[in-house]
């Protein structure tokens, strides 16, 4: 991670809000081209893989990789459609969702909520729980059972953030208003989604039987999940990012300091929608992924802020404690003295 000082007048995280606030609107325009380009060749990488499947399983499966880049892109244009950022119209971005929604296994009022969640207590050590990576303090962990420790490390692990984790959530905990069952515009959702999703897997095995769900549809969905786990997980688990007690939580700075700018190659940054730059993103989600570029072209001191190369990112899936003295997220190892 890296800290570069700019010719940026220094802010407060409550000024850049303001400042931020001249990238909100999104062109029905360019929303509408994000959309094309993205779907479209969605749906003929679908349809390409499919007519692989006559004479080359190994292609088919190759194709449905390729499409787990649009597939990804596709749930950030839901994610901005859940932020309001897609097109102005609240009730067109919120349909739109939907329906994207059964592409992506996510049912999108169930997820817009515990994604609010998310944003309105990222870094709140008093709301963690719903919509976000389960992390413990130094303390917390100390204070644990031999059991709850044990727990902890297997949640913790790699094989079950980025390999268990994805399908779970996507294939299984989306199915269910996980957290939200109480309220039934939640239980609407996830049917809704439910009886969409299994009508269209139906007709794909209708037609073609299993090997284009357990070669086209469950790589690229698998995939795509991962990588989104992989990028949620980079976005605010590094050793500088921001937890606070309620008592000194303050929304801005968390989103600040608490969210990186994970840097990529131009082809990665597009397929993923810009959401690396996602300090930004935290500090004003009401601007368009395709608008968020503007934003570091104008603003250096943000372009490094929190700044997060590939190989650096890496590192991060060692860190697993938050030390709330020293303010750094710790690996278990770090920790070992303190938990003596």
């Amino acid at each position: 991670m890296t800290q570069k000082t700019t010719n940026d007048a220094p802010r407060s995280a409550r000024d850049w809000v303001k400042v931020l606030a001249a990238y909100r609107d999104p062109s029905l325009g360019r929303s509408l081209f994000e959309l094309a380009i993205t779907l479209v060749p969605f749906l003929l990488l679908w349809a390409l893989a499919w007519w692989a499947l006559s004479f080359s399983y190994l292609l088919a499966f190759g194709l449905s990789v390729l499409n787990a880049g649009f597939l990804l892109r596709l749930f950030i244009i839901q994610h901005d459609c859940g932020h309001s950022a897609f097109f102005h119209s609240r009730t067109a971005g919120d349909w739109l969702g939907r329906a994207l929604g059964v592409l992506t296994l996510t049912p999108y009022d169930v997820w817009r909520r515990t994604h609010s969640i998310h944003h309105s207590g990222a870094g709140n050590l008093s709301r963690r729980g719903l919509g976000d990576i389960h992390t413990m303090t130094v303390a917390e962990y100390k204070a644990e059972t031999w059991r709850g420790r044990l727990m902890y490390r297997l949640y913790r692990s790699p094989v079950v953030l980025f390999g268990l984790g994805p399908f779970y959530i996507f294939f299984l905990q989306n199915r269910l208003p996980i957290g939200l069952t109480d309220g039934r515009q939640y239980w609407i959702s996830a049917m809704a989604t439910n009886v969409v999703l299994f009508l269209a897997l139906g007709a794909i095995w209708w037609f073609g039987g299993w090997a284009p769900l357990l070669l086209i549809f469950v790589p690229s969905t698998l995939l795509a999940a991962t990588l989104g786990i992989w990028l949620f997980y980079v976005q605010h688990q590094f050793e500088t990012t921001h937890w606070d007690q309620d008592a000194d939580w303050q929304l801005h700075e968390a989103a600040l300091e608490g969210s990186s700018h994970y840097v990529m190659p131009k082809v990665l940054q597009w397929m993923t929608g810009n959401i690396g730059i996602h300090h930004v993103h935290h500090l004003y989600s009401r601007i368009p992924f395709y608008r968020l570029t503007e934003v570091l072209r104008d603003h250096e001191m943000l372009k490094d802020s929190n700044r997060m190369t590939i190989a650096e990112s890496f590192a991060n899936a060692k860190l697993h404690l938050w030390d709330e003295q020293s303010r750094r997220l710790l690996s278990f190892r770090e920790a070992r003295s303190l938990l003596a």
